[in-house]
């Protein structure tokens, strides 16, 4: 055993900082085993992360998360506001205002925070006998895995090469490039590559692929260079265009045109793993072919959960329903879909907005809310053992529908987005969006729309897409060393009856076929990693020198991996496995606590 290790940690983002903060939790005795943490950083700025970097976004586009609901880290945000100083409230267009625990900031506020957070950390580790070098403005453009040396060898973008024991990957958010002399934008990011210039205006119609909240960063940061917002008596806003902006407007596609739910009250503000069902009782839903069916975790744990909720929040009409067994989890979907749906979305937001402000303002939890995000937490760190039918049905249906529900959007951005469709100046298109073919007249992004089975084109100046990060693939995995030489792999999922599955499959997922051996699997997306992140080899071996938590990376493996809790949990479960492989190597001082092994079991089935 090796107890002087050189940890490498790729990125110093949200995933980097709560890591750091659970590697101090164990310093008593990792300190024998590390004795230095380098951490390479691609931008100038560490420990923020892209979501939260001023290069990146704006004051206009607000975090969802409160202070109450942040994973533990040195200090709690509230906290770490109430003391700063007036200037830097100011610059965070926080003057004046009372910081509330429960109320959601910018992302700049909370990159302020999370930096600040960081510092502290590795002040922290430093104190405690680990020795940080912080790498900022050093981009790492390949790993190389050098198994007979015991080591892994990184190579920056200005050619230097330095060799680590073990390295984490922890890059964050990775975009597909634009294409501007078209108009196209693959991602909102950095959002001032959409801002008019100092003194001049959008005069024209933009388009937003996707009504999430991105869109909404596009939205509000848009607006407040287009005109102002006034906040009237009991609460109203209206929106007062600048002039010259007459054309200004944006228009969201979305494909069953629909906006987030609105931010709700919780009962508890974290998630847990393991809150309506333990390990031993999703171990023992596994059936003979060795898969957890989604629908198995539906009936078993999702059914008696959701029924009580429903109770809680007194919705009888669902109580009855979840007392039929012919109402799956499909129907489930579906009808909360459509409870969500209205012939005009705004309308209907306008409606909810007095459900949400009961429940936010009066504490008033919506129970089933918070226990489908809990439930769908849990079957997401035991995705693995899902056969191929159950993660097509995940992302087709399912995925969607939790997107929609637990990406919701605080209350001061419903009032935003109100309105702006009020001045005339937000609409809404419903149907699926493909971008042309053909894109026929020069500087605008054609695109082609189907709802349901009805199509038509609209032409943009400017045309955003919103849809989110996508799974990456292994031919753009940053690190092509690793691709090279069979460090890493697809990830896959066996299927349950792969022939009649795969022919009935329409073409496009088709393309997700392929074969291992004998095997047939379908890919779903990003990169193999084993239950601790560990990534997984050609041959089928997990490699215990490279893990890998960057979500575009795993999110097949991981697909419900969202926000700052995930963060927290995915770095606190690698530890707490690195923990075990060391324990009994090294001096434990009295104050270790007993670590169980989260994956043990699920690892050996």
């Amino acid at each position: 055993m090796n107890h002087h290790e050189h940890l490498a940690i790729i990125g110093s983002g949200a995933s980097s900082i709560y890591l750091l903060k659970h590697l101090l939790d164990q310093a008593p005795l990792l300190r024998w085993q590390v004795c230095k943490i380098s951490i390479f950083e691609k931008s100038s700025i560490t420990g923020m992360g892209m979501p939260y970097s001023p290069k990146t976004t704006d004051v206009f586009n607000m975090s969802n998360i409160s202070s109450e609901e942040l994973p533990e880290l040195p200090v709690t945000f509230g906290d770490w506001l109430r003391s700063q100083e007036p200037a830097v409230l100011k610059n965070l267009h926080l003057e004046g205002v009372t910081i509330s625990d429960s109320e959601v900031y910018s992302r700049l506020a909370l990159g302020r925070y999370l930096h600040a957070q960081y510092l502290t950390l590795i002040a922290s580790l430093a104190e405690c006998g680990i020795e940080i070098l912080e790498h900022p403005g050093c981009e790492i453009i390949d790993v190389q895995d050098q198994p007979c040396g015991e080591c892994v060898v990184l190579t920056t973008s200005q050619g230097a090469e330095h060799a680590f024991n073990r390295v984490i990957i922890a890059t964050g958010h990775c975009w597909a490039d634009d294409k501007p002399e078209s108009g196209f934008y693959a991602s909102p990011w950095p959002i001032s590559k959409l801002l008019p210039r100092e003194g001049e205006h959008h005069n024209h119609a933009i388009g937003t692929l996707g009504a999430s909240l991105s869109a909404f960063d596009v939205i509000t940061s848009l607006a407040h260079r287009h005109g102002d917002f006034v906040l009237h008596e009991k609460g109203k806003m209206t929106f007062r265009p600048h002039p010259g902006t007459e054309n200004f407007q944006i228009i969201m596609h979305s494909g069953h045109g629909l906006l987030p739910h609105l931010q709700f009250d919780q009962e508890e503000p974290f998630r847990e793993i393991y809150r309506h069902v333990d390990r031993e009782g999703i171990l023992s839903l596994i059936n003979d072919q060795r898969f957890l069916r989604i629908h198995t975790f539906f009936e078993q744990v999702c059914r008696p959960a959701l029924r009580k909720a429903f109770e809680k929040d007194s919705m009888p009409e669902l109580v009855s329903l979840m007392d039929d067994s012919q109402f799956g989890l499909v129907e489930f979907v579906e009808k909360m879909t459509d409870k969500h749906d209205y012939s005009n979305a705004f309308d209907g937001m306008e409606q909810e907005m007095v459900e949400a402000r009961n429940s936010v303002l009066n504490h008033k939890p919506v129970h089933w809310k918070e226990v489908i995000d809990d439930l769908m937490y849990t079957l997401n760190f035991h995705a693995e053992l899902m056969p191929a039918e159950d993660h097509l049905l995940l992302h087709s249906k399912v995925m969607p529908f939790l997107m929609n529900v637990i990406a919701a959007m605080p209350l001061p951005s419903g009032n935003t987005i109100l309105a702006l469709h009020d001045a005339g100046k937000l609409e809404m298109v419903s149907g699926r969006v493909c971008i042309a073919d053909n894109q026929t007249e020069q500087g605008m992004t054609k695109i082609i729309i189907d709802d349901e089975g009805v199509e038509s084109s609209m032409s943009y100046r400017m045309f955003i897409d919103c849809s989110g990060q996508k799974p990456l693939e292994l031919e753009d995995y940053p690190f092509p060393g690793l691709v090279k030489n069979g460090s890493v792999r697809k990830a896959r999922a066996a299927f349950c009856d792969s022939k009649s599955v795969a022919d009935s499959l329409p073409d496009e997922k088709k393309a997700h076929l392929f074969k291992d051996g004998d095997d047939l699997f379908y890919h779903i997306g990003g990169i193999d990693i084993d239950g601790t992140y560990r990534v997984i080899g050609r041959d089928g071996k997990p490699n215990s020198r490279i893990h890998d938590i960057a979500f575009p990376h795993t999110s097949g493996i991981r697909p419900y991996s969202y926000g700052l809790q995930a963060c927290s949990d995915t770095s606190a479960i690698l530890v707490r496995a690195w923990v075990e492989e060391i324990k009994g190597a090294a001096p434990v001082e009295n104050d270790i606590v007993e670590i169980t092994e989260i994956y043990e079991k699920v690892q050996a089935a």
